[in-house]
């Protein structure tokens, strides 16, 4: 059972973590998002910002010109996955397809939809889940590898979930 406690108790990393997680993106195979853009996104829209590069790392490797073509005949797009069932309600702020393909527009986009999740979950793992999936079990699997992300970085305590 997904657990719903907040995902505030996630901690300032270590230096040794920050330099891990640095070194970590630098290995990438391409330019990742830059992280003022997913630090910024993350204020604006009042997210975590470890949990929003977690799920940058999850959906695209911190990679911005991923485009995944689901068995459901939709596509993620992306440095956060965005999925193109959201293109309607985005092509009313004039953001397509084309334009998740920028890294920090792709950022806020993934960032106002968490917080989305937020909104209708709460500051809780379940609305990290909710990003993902609506399905309780495929949720459940995301937040297990979001989890296990954030403990590798040292920012989760091996205890949360």
């Amino acid at each position: 059972m997904l657990s719903i406690t907040s995902i505030a108790q996630i901690k300032r990393p270590s230096a040794g973590a920050v330099i891990g997680l640095i070194t970590l993106l630098a290995a990438s195979h391409t330019c990742p998002v830059r992280a003022d853009c997913i630090d910024d996104a993350a204020r604006y829209q009042q997210v975590h910002p470890y949990v929003l590069r977690a799920i940058a790392y999850e959906e695209s490797q911190m990679r911005a010109d991923v485009i995944h073509y689901n068995t459901n005949a939709t596509t993620d797009y992306g440095v956060m996955g965005i999925n193109s069932v959201h293109l309607p309600e985005l092509s009313s702020f004039d953001i397509g397809a084309n334009e998740l393909l920028n890294p920090c527009i792709n950022t806020y986009v993934g960032a106002w939809y968490l917080r989305r999740k937020m909104e209708k979950y709460g500051n809780t793992w379940q609305a990290v889940a909710a990003y993902h999936s609506e399905t309780p079990a495929i949720g459940a699997a995301y937040v297990t590898r979001i989890q296990a992300l954030l403990r590798s970085w040292g920012v989760l305590a091996p205890d949360v979930d």
